[in-house]
């Protein structure tokens, strides 16, 4: 892991790593983390994905997570389009980043596709485990985490990773369980993408379904691979590193070819 660096985006401070580019033919690939995640918690993936690709990489904590600036008053349950639309355009520009690939995974995937949807130049999204729909799956595996939270040693551990765990692990799950989160809904943005896609999912993934990606490659228009991964939950970063780490690293090199991108609405 390379060590954290600081960029000031709206007055607030982020925690980001860089990776350099080996191959400069390539777009840079800029990491977005899930619900609780950060900078470290993606442990050393990101450097393996960089290192496959030769693209230069960028990954950060947003606001409240990792060694990031909290964000002042209440939590909102717009944060994902605020993240996408508003802070993430913003460091882009601040990097000098062009036509990045988005990477994200679970809220981060959710971010990438509301930031590609909104009419932002990418060349490519790789959305791992994301969310487009509220599943009652989804919720139930929310109030579990919460109950965990409460009972067990969930925040201490969490707070390896967060500058202030409780304000990290509220901040997301206030929001999943406020009954305003539950009509949440980004379907109707997909035909919107004009980039490639990447869906992964985890077979046994443990808060959403397949439609969670199906839903994706049923509605863009644009070249869309779907994988569902065997003995997988949650993260497929995690629990199948090299089947993932091959799907996104053949991703990039076929993006970044003209003519080369994975097949329309396909399935591997």
């Amino acid at each position: 892991m390379s060590t954290s660096l600081f960029v000031e985006i709206d007055g607030a401070r982020l925690e980001y790593v860089r990776y350099p580019a080996v191959r400069p033919d390539l777009p840079p690939l800029v990491f977005l983390h899930e619900g609780l995640g950060s900078v470290a918690m993606w442990r050393d993936f990101p450097q393996r994905v960089a290192a496959a690709t030769g693209a230069e990489t960028i990954v950060y904590s947003r606001r409240g997570y990792g060694r990031s600036a909290k964000r002042a008053g209440p939590h909102r349950v717009d944060y994902m389009h605020r993240e996408a639309r508003e802070t993430l355009p913003a460091l882009i520009r601040a990097l000098g980043l062009m036509q990045p690939i988005l990477v994200g995974h679970s809220d981060g995937a959710s971010i990438a596709l509301i930031h590609a949807a909104s009419g932002h130049d990418v060349s490519g999204l790789v959305v791992m485990a994301p969310h487009i729909v509220v599943e009652d799956l989804t919720i139930a595996s929310i109030e579990v985490a919460r109950d965990t939270y409460r009972t067990t040693d969930l925040g201490k551990r969490l707070g390896r990773y967060h500058d202030d765990a409780d304000h990290s692990f509220w901040g997301w799950n206030d929001i999943w369980l406020d009954p305003a989160f539950r009509g949440w809904n980004i379907e109707a943005l997909l035909p919107d993408i004009r980039a490639p896609i990447l869906a992964l999912q985890g077979e046994d993934d443990e808060y959403g379904t397949a439609y969670q990606v199906t839903g994706i490659r049923d509605r863009a228009m644009v070249p869309c691979t779907v994988a569902l991964l065997p003995a997988c939950r949650h993260s497929p970063h995690r629990d199948q590193p090299e089947r993932t780490l091959s799907l996104i690293s053949t991703f990039v090199e076929n993006t970044a070819s003209v003519g080369a991108t994975p097949g329309l609405n396909t399935k591997i």
